[in-house]
């Protein structure tokens, strides 16, 4: 009798348990990774756009751009098609246009993870000459952002300003 009560409760945890656990789990990284690039590229004012932690390092506005590029590039994956051309962002400087064509790429990005599910990230694509899998462009999107934001809250900071994540998490206490 015990052993039924804990097949039971196991049958259920199972049953209650996400169809999509990899596209929940990326999903659950994703969405404030994507807010908190957003939310950073708008708190830098016009003048820390040419800022640079270092001579060494590249300005924040760089990381911004760079962000958008690679977005647009590991999007693609996930849609499956080839990616779209960005090499204009590297002459982009300015606030504005920045934080807009992060702002889109963040919109291209929702587009393709829009229908994802499980079935769907492990689907193989021909794309040129390669094979890939939208799970490796959604592994890929959510740890390049990440790292890109560990980067920028290096600049936030030493500008004064508090990174998002750190506001949020402030507000709650």
């Amino acid at each position: 009798m015990k052993l039924t009560w804990i097949l039971l409760i196991c049958l259920a945890a199972a049953m209650a348990q996400s169809e999509n656990p990899l596209t929940d789990a990326v999903m659950a990284r994703y969405k404030p990774v994507r807010q908190n690039l957003i939310e950073s590229a708008e708190a830098m004012p016009e003048d820390g756009y040419s800022f640079k932690l270092t001579p060494q390092q590249r300005p924040f506005g760089e990381w911004i751009g760079h962000t958008a590029m690679g977005n647009y590039f590991y999007c693609s994956q996930i849609k499956g098609e080839k990616a779209p051309d960005t090499q204009h962002l590297h002459a982009v400087s300015g606030k504005a246009e920045l934080t807009k064509a992060l702002a889109d790429s963040f919109e291209y990005c929702d587009a393709a993870l829009k229908d994802m599910d499980d079935r769907k990230a492990m689907a193989e694509h021909q794309v040129g000459d390669k094979k890939i899998y939208p799970v490796q462009g959604m592994v890929s999107l959510v740890s390049s952002d990440n790292e890109h934001y560990g980067n920028i809250v290096g600049y936030l900071r030493s500008k004064g300003i508090t990174p998002p994540s750190s506001a949020r998490a402030a507000k709650k206490k």
